[in-house]
C-alpha cells in the first residue's frame, strides 16, 4: 500500500497538523528558506513514492502563499511522489472567473492552469466563490463544502422562525442550501458595490419583520457586504448571526465587524485567523478534510461523504 503523507505549507499548519493527527500519520518536515530579497525557496523531506497531499490554502497573503503553493507541488514532484494532491481549503483568485472589461485576465483559470503544471494531479477546495472552479482545471477537483458542519454550529440558537439570509444575489444558491439544512425560508438583500470596500444595501426581498436572521456568504473578507446587509436589516429582524465558511479578513475588517449588531460571527478554519482580535467563532474543518482525504487515498467515491453531509 502506498504510504500516505501529509505536507504542509506555511499558510495554515494548525489545520494541516489536525488532519495529519486525526489521520494518524506523520508529516515530512517542510522548510520554508527565505533569501534576503524576499525570494522563497521550500524544502520537503523525503516523499517517495507516496501519495501526497499538500494543505496550503491560498489566504491573505495571497500571492505569497500562492507561490509557496506551486513551488511545494514540483518539490514533491520532483521528490519522488507517486501522486500529489493539492488540498486548498480557501481558493484565492476564485473571484476571477470572468472578465467585466476589456484587458482584465481570467485570473481563475490562469492560477487554475499553474497548479495543474507545477505538479498536482488533483485539487481538494472547500466552497469556492465560483461554481466554474472546476471547468478551469485541466486536472480533477474535488469540491466539498462546509454548509453541513455550519448548519449545526447554528442549529441551537434558531427558532422556527429563522430566515436564511443571503447579503447579495451571488449568495442566493448557498442560502438555499442553508435553508435546505435547516428547513428554513430564504430572503435575499440586492446590494451596489461601490467600491472594494464599500457596499450599499438597495432592497431586502423576502419577509424577515420580527424574525432571526442568519446570514449567509462563502466569505468575509472586508466586511463591507456583511455590514450593508446588517444595516438593511437590523431594524426589522429580532436577532443577527452571520455564517461564512472563510474568513480571509484584510486588516480594517475586524473593527467593522465588532462594530455590527451581530450576535454571533462563525467561520470556519480554512483560514488561520491571524487576529486573535477577529470577533469569530471558529468551526474546525478538519474532519471533513481528514475524511476526505483518506477515502481518495483508498480511492473510495467521495458521493457517500457528500450524502451524509
Amino acid at each position: 500500500m502506498t504510504a500516505l503523507r501529509i505536507v504542509s505549507g506555511s499558510a495554515n499548519p494548525g489545520l494541516a497538523a489536525a488532519i495529519a493527527d486525526r489521520l494518524d500519520v506523520g508529516s515530512p518536515d517542510c522548510v520554508l528558506e527565505r533569501f534576503p530579497d524576499g525570494e522563497i525557496c521550500p524544502v520537503v523531506d523525503h516523499v517517495g513514492g507516496s501519495d501526497v497531499y499538500l494543505i496550503q490554502p491560498t489566504a491573505p497573503p495571497v500571492n505569497d502563499h500562492l507561490v509557496e503553493l506551486l513551488l511545494l507541488l514540483d518539490a514533491c514532484r520532483r521528490g519522488g511522489a507517486k501522486r500529489v494532491t493539492a488540498v486548498i481549503p480557501y481558493f484565492g483568485y476564485a473571484r476571477q472567473d470572468r472578465r467585466t472589461r476589456a484587458g482584465q485576465a481570467l485570473g481563475v483559470r490562469v492560477v487554475a492552469e499553474a497548479i495543474a503544471r507545477a505538479g498536482a494531479d488533483r485539487v481538494v477546495v472547500i466552497d469556492p466563490h465560483t461554481e466554474a472552479l472546476e471547468a478551469a482545471f485541466p486536472i480533477p477537483v474535488e469540491i466539498l463544502t462546509a454548509v453541513p458542519l455550519l448548519s449545526e454550529a447554528v442549529a441551537p440558537a434558531r427558532s422556527g422562525r429563522t430566515v436564511v439570509v443571503a447579503p447579495d444575489l451571488g449568495a442566493a444558491k448557498l442560502a438555499e442550501q442553508y435553508a435546505g439544512a435547516m428547513q428554513d425560508s430564504v430572503a435575499i438583500v440586492r446590494k451596489f458595490r461601490e467600491s472594494g470596500t464599500a457596499v450599499r444595501a438597495v432592497e431586502t426581498i423576502g419577509d424577515v419583520s420580527g424574525r432571526p436572521v442568519v446570514i449567509v456568504d462563502d466569505m468575509i473578507c472586508t466586511g463591507a457586504t456583511i455590514e450593508a446587509a446588517v444595516q438593511s436589516l437590523h431594524f426589522h429582524a429580532t436577532d443577527l448571526v452571520a455564517v461564512a465558511t472563510h474568513g480571509p479578513l484584510t486588516p480594517a475588517a475586524a473593527a467593522r465587524l465588532r462594530a455590527l449588531p451581530l450576535r454571533r460571527i462563525i467561520v470556519t478554519d480554512t483560514v488561520a485567523q491571524q487576529d486573535s482580535a477577529a470577533p469569530f467563532e471558529v468551526c474546525s474543518v478538519a474532519p471533513l478534510l481528514a475524511d476526505t482525504i483518506a477515502r481518495l487515498h483508498h480511492n473510495h467515491p467521495l458521493h457517500e461523504l457528500a450524502a451524509r453531509a
